[in-house]
């Protein structure tokens, strides 16, 4: 039988489902790489999220692998250039969660606009404070979305009914005419945008590509929302424009300190201190994605995805 390693938890729909398919799943959660490479070089297919560093080292030791099945949308803990030239598949399952992150980016920027994580602990202490609570309308505003894929184009399509004019930007798509979105430029962003939200992966190219001489360019003041990667912003950049006003607020559900699997952070830095002492920032854990229903919508994904590799 091949054997599918599960090294991280997902939906029991997909080891069910596995299962009935004639794969023989084994549980690895508390497994470290070298016990997993000790122990089950023979895997057919690795099931996993950011616990491990999948690197060239890692996968030389397996003889049989086929499939790595990421339950989430990032593959930056894949080396993917050496999975490929062993002929290794590398999936993820960006369509199962794309839903929940444009959600929760929009509950994040509605809850910065009508101040309702200041008023609800305001109300809890007895204060009434009702002018100074007066929040702002998201219709009438421009958003500039940076990544027009899954996660991009999904918050397009939520942001369709709140009167807004979206920009969407994609350096690897062109003429693509999106529903809900017009297709621009970065100039076209800096230039009109009120609110800018990325949704691009970690990669060299994008480590730090929201930085102060990017934040420069904008026009306007503006608020960000990162729902993408935390070291996709500078933070540094991110607190001297809040200070300047160039950036008016922040969502902020990933940070460029959280470890590696995203259970924590690694450290706690001047700027890190900075934004959890302001009230222009909104922060959540990393859940943007992180819903009853995105978790069964993944398992569903990668089940389509690993039955595809073997037809």
């Amino acid at each position: 039988m091949k054997k599918v390693l599960f090294v991280d938890t997902v939906h029991p729909y997909l080891w069910e489902e596995l299962q009935k398919k004639g794969y023989s799943c084994v549980e690895g959660y508390d497994l470290s790489e070298k016990a997993i490479v000790e122990q089950h070089k023979d895997t057919y297919g690795l099931v996993i999220r950011s616990r491990i560093s999948i690197n060239a080292n890692f996968l030389s030791h397996f003889n049989k692998l086929t499939f790595i099945a990421r339950a989430g949308s990032g593959m930056e803990n894949i080396d993917l250039d050496y999975a490929h030239s062993k002929n290794i598949h590398a999936i993820n399952a960006a369509e199962g969660n794309k839903q929940a992150v444009a959600e929760h980016a929009l509950g994040m920027i509605l809850s910065l606009f009508n101040n309702l994580n200041n008023a609800d602990g305001e109300v809890r202490k007895g204060i009434w404070q009702r002018e100074k609570n007066r929040g702002i309308e998201l219709s009438g505003k421009t958003i500039g979305i940076i990544g027009y894929g899954n996660n991009g184009s999904a918050l397009a399509k939520v942001l369709s009914g709140f009167d807004t004019k979206v920009l969407a930007y994609d350096k690897y798509k062109t003429n693509y005419t999106p529903k809900y979105a017009i297709e621009s430029d970065m100039q076209t962003i800096f230039k009109q945008a009120d609110i800018l939200s990325l949704h691009i992966p970690l990669t060299e190219e994008t480590q730090h590509l929201v930085k102060d001489s990017f934040l420069k360019q904008f026009q306007k003041p503006i608020y960000l929302i990162n729902t993408s990667r935390g070291a996709c912003l500078d933070t540094k950049s991110l607190v001297t424009n809040l200070n300047s006003g160039k950036v008016l607020g922040a969502c902020i559900d990933v940070l460029e300190y959280e470890k590696t699997s995203f259970e924590n952070l690694s450290e706690q830095t001047t700027e890190l201190k900075q934004l959890l002492q302001s009230d222009k920032v909104i922060f959540s854990p990393h859940i943007a994605g992180w819903t009853q229903e995105s978790q069964l919508k993944i398992a569903q994904v990668l089940f389509q995805k690993i039955k595809s590799i073997e037809n």
